[in-house]
């Protein structure tokens, strides 16, 4: 099917190209979303005398969109999720989470805005693109913990492998300083013993001469 293209649309064309596609992909989204028209002569017609209209909208978009852009580039969003201490998701985050995220923070987002390149099912920092129009896309970071203070210090760059290394490894400290403690301890009890053992027999023959003094006296 030939169309005709209201708006750009990417790895397709720009905005009044005539282009071919798959029927389905043409009466499924490019139609239905108002991005296209079939490309008849009428519509064709219709096109080239709205055609300075539709362009100083889109331009009004555009500019919108950039200003928004502006805004939210190298934001991060934070979504809160159960997780194992593994860091894998119960579940996913989708598009719907991302948009909700960031609409909770003041920044209105549509899921049809929100780009996933791979399903998120894992803690950390995730970058996400945004198409705010057919022409301005920005990145943002979705910042996926269990809870805000995680957040926190994945934010500052720790991931929660690290967190949970530093975790086992204060724990593994604590242990060693508690055996250590018992080592001591069981030392110092046992040197007593020694000192008692070793003082004990000098008393005995101490106790013996004097007998043996007082027996010849």
């Amino acid at each position: 099917m030939q169309v005709i293209l209201l708006e750009r649309v990417a790895k397709l064309g720009q905005m009044g190209e005539v282009v071919s596609v798959k029927d389905g992909y043409a009466r499924n989204y490019l139609l239905p979303q108002g991005k296209a028209l079939w490309a008849s002569k009428a519509n064709v017609a219709r096109f080239e005398e709205q055609k300075a209209q539709l362009e100083a909208r889109n331009l009004e978009g555009k500019k919108e969109a950039e200003k928004l852009a502006e805004k939210l580039r190298g934001q991060q969003f934070v979504v809160i999720r159960s997780a194992s201490d593994a860091g894998a998701l119960y579940g996913s985050v989708s598009t719907r989470d991302a948009a909700d995220a960031a609409t909770e923070a003041s920044v209105s987002l549509d899921r049809k805005q929100v780009a996933l390149s791979r399903p998120i099912k894992e803690l950390g920092l995730h970058p996400v693109l945004v198409t705010l129009h057919p022409e301005v896309e920005v990145e943002i970071t979705l910042n996926v913990a269990r809870s805000p203070e995680e957040a926190e210090l994945q934010a500052s760059g720790k991931s929660i492998q690290e967190l949970a290394a530093e975790e086992e490894a204060a724990a593994e400290f604590e242990i060693e300083q508690l055996f250590d403690d018992i080592g001591a301890a069981q030392l110092d009890e046992d040197e007593a013993e020694v000192e008692q053992r070793t003082d004990k027999p000098a008393v005995q023959e101490k106790t013996t001469l004097d007998e043996k003094l007082g027996r010849d006296a």
